[in-house]
């Protein structure tokens, strides 16, 4: 584990970033999994669009070498904060970095994540312990820290990575995801009128390292797959739009579509054969 802990900005002079606009006309962003797969994407495009970075990852090295990249390109003050969050003492400290009244984060991007290869009975249940706190605790608890900070000031953004394992009976990750979701839709709606935007971004399979990370093959049809790059896009896209869920491109959308008439058994039969 990564013990969490700040490192100094990177920064560069300012300079022209094309027509991008920053989301929603928000500052400093902070993305937790920054350093590969969505949320690299998420960190690269957020750069071309203006913003400032805090980029939160288990691994220093590998944050000081994206944060350094970032900022030559795009000329964007980045910051690292190297944390594991399975650790409850990290988390805080993330959110406290959130919290910080003299260089607030204005957008909060809880990007970070993984999946058990095991079914649950065969798991480790410190494994299992160690997912839900991830996709579940840490992203209630740091945005906890990101409405307190937000709210007096009526102006931020949550933008939660869901799934569209969410709208599937899957395990616990699905549940994890679920929970996502609901809050998601939640907050937008209790905050809606305060100046905080939150939104749950839910995409299905990606080409990312994700799969790799798990141990096992990428073995769903070409069509299913997309890209981290398009798909992060379009998220920022629907997120300026004022959407709540977003699940990019029509095949998604058909499937979670379909999955709430699909009865409950036959979900539990068709995802259960596919996790075999």
């Amino acid at each position: 584990m990564a013990e969490a802990g700040f490192a100094h900005p990177m920064t560069a002079s300012p300079s022209s970033h094309g027509d991008h606009q920053r989301v929603r006309g928000l500052g400093t962003a902070l993305v937790t999994g920054a350093t590969a797969g969505i949320g690299f994407r998420f960190a690269e495009e957020l750069a071309a669009r203006g913003h400032d970075l805090v980029l939160v990852a288990r691994d220093t090295d590998r944050l000081s070498e994206v944060a350094a990249d970032l900022a030559e390109r795009f000329a964007v003050r980045t910051e690292v904060l190297a944390a594991d969050l399975t650790d409850r003492a990290a988390v805080d400290r993330v959110a406290a970095r959130i919290g910080d009244a003299d260089d607030p984060v204005e957008l909060l991007v809880n990007n970070a994540g993984f999946g058990l290869k095991k079914r649950f009975e065969a798991a480790d249940l410190e494994d299992e312990q160690a997912q839900l706190d991830v996709l579940v605790v840490a992203v209630m608890r740091l945005s906890h820290a990101a409405l307190r900070a937000m709210l007096p000031h009526k102006r931020g953004g949550i933008l939660n990575v869901s799934s569209v394992a969410a709208f599937l009976d899957g395990g616990t990750y699905s549940a994890a995801k679920a929970w996502v979701n609901s809050f998601s839709r939640w907050a937008a709606a209790e905050y809606a009128g305060d100046g905080v935007h939150v939104m749950a971004l839910c995409p299905g399979y990606v080409r990312t390292e994700f799969h790799q990370r798990m141990g096992v093959r990428q073995s769903a049809p070409d069509f299913l797959w997309l890209e981290a790059t398009g798909l992060v896009h379009d998220a920022l896209d629907d997120f300026d739009a004022g959407k709540v869920v977003s699940v990019p491109s029509l095949r998604y959308k058909a499937i979670t579509t379909a999955a709430r008439v699909v009865p409950a058994g036959l979900q539990r039969r068709l995802t259960g054969r596919r996790a075999r």
